[in-house]
């Protein structure tokens, strides 16, 4: 586990607990979410963050309106029917990650298989987003292990956006990676892309790593080329919050200029991601659903206004690198190589 808790219940208060990600580097605040709206409103305006954090937390959110609803209800189906509200209202908060969805029909799975009155079935359902959580931690731990053991001793890491303790249940995917590589003198040091227009890479993974003692150095995103080109990297890993059945990988945008940059210069481009983010319903990247943020995201830091009033700007939030630039894809189940098609199902079938 890192050195802090992202995702926290709390059984007197009935309410998760989440490190508020806009408010890092500066201040750790914490915020507490008694409702699944309050979940809901968490995960639309990015306090929490990260296609494993935001499954976690959808969880979460779904098992606090059950405990709220339950009395009112008379049998679990009524139950069911009384949380679809919670089920859309959380669906609808970020369209891109996968794992939202993915959790959101493992607990719809845990309801409807749950015996007993609807206490007991909204029991049932915190219980499921415990497990949740803590098998996300496992799976991050082990994904880990298996891209640590990729990388030769000494390795110089490149890596985009936040893929660490804070997207996830607490041990990260791209920067489990860096973690277990650390751990086993594998790394020499990672470079953060700061990652535009939301900085998650400059305000949170280096406050990751930093924190913990891993060395760090935080560049701009348009250095990345620069570094590759004098022999400064060894290799790139990233997150991913999905995966298409061919091995497109949806990211943070700014990735698949990255995966670009690393083909040209001959590295190898490392996708960290766990089987709940893997989406074989999705063919291919062309049909991965984009989020398109705030403009004020791109037109301000902060409170200041950077690009002219009236000016037009683009936000989308994430962006899709072909199969073609990944040399592997790791999940807490194997590392999978091209035909991603054939290596990805295969994975998913172990399950």
């Amino acid at each position: 586990m890192s050195a802090f808790r992202p995702i926290e219940w709390r059984d007197a208060e009935r309410a998760v607990v989440l490190i508020d990600q806009r408010r890092l580097p500066e201040n750790e605040v914490y915020v507490i979410a008694a409702t699944w709206e309050q979940v809901a409103d968490a995960i639309r305006e990015m306090v929490v963050r990260g296609a494993p954090a935001i499954g976690i937390s959808a969880a979460y959110g779904l098992a606090i309106a059950a405990l709220d609803r339950a009395a009112g209800a008379h049998d679990v189906p009524d139950l069911e029917r009384a949380l679809e509200a919670a089920f859309s209202g959380l669906a609808a908060t970020r369209p891109t990650a996968v794992n939202l969805f993915w959790a959101l029909e493992r607990m719809r799975r845990r309801l409807r298989a749950c015996e007993g009155p609807p206490a007991e079935a909204a029991a049932c359902l915190l219980e499921e987003a415990h497990a949740i959580a803590a098998e996300d931690v496992a799976m991050c731990e082990a994904m880990g292990d298996l891209g640590a053991a990729l990388l030769p001793e000494g390795t110089r890491l490149l890596t985009h956006c936040n893929a660490g303790g804070l997207a996830t249940g607490g041990y990260g995917t791209a920067l489990g990676v860096a973690r277990s590589a650390w751990k086993t003198g594998r790394l020499r040091h990672v470079l953060a892309d700061e990652t535009r227009p939301f900085l998650q890479g400059a305000r949170l993974t280096a406050w990751e790593l930093h924190r913990e003692g891993i060395p760090v150095r935080v560049i701009t995103d348009n250095m990345a080329g620069h570094f590759m080109q004098r022999g400064e990297v060894d290799a790139v890993v990233v997150g991913a919050d999905r995966v298409a059945a061919n091995g497109d990988v949806a990211n943070k945008i700014g990735t698949y200029a990255v995966a670009v940059l690393a083909h040209a210069h001959g590295l190898p481009f490392y996708v960290a991601a766990p089987t709940s983010t893997v989406d074989l319903a999705t063919p291919t990247g062309a049909e991965i659903p984009i989020e398109r943020r705030h403009d004020r995201e791109v037109t301000h830091l902060g409170d200041r206004r950077l690009v002219p009033a009236g000016v037009a700007v683009e936000n989308p939030a994430f962006d899709v690198t072909p199969a073609r630039l990944v040399t592997a894809i790791i999940t807490e189940r194997g590392v999978a190589r091209p035909p991603y098609a054939d290596s990805l199902a295969a994975l998913l079938r172990q399950g």
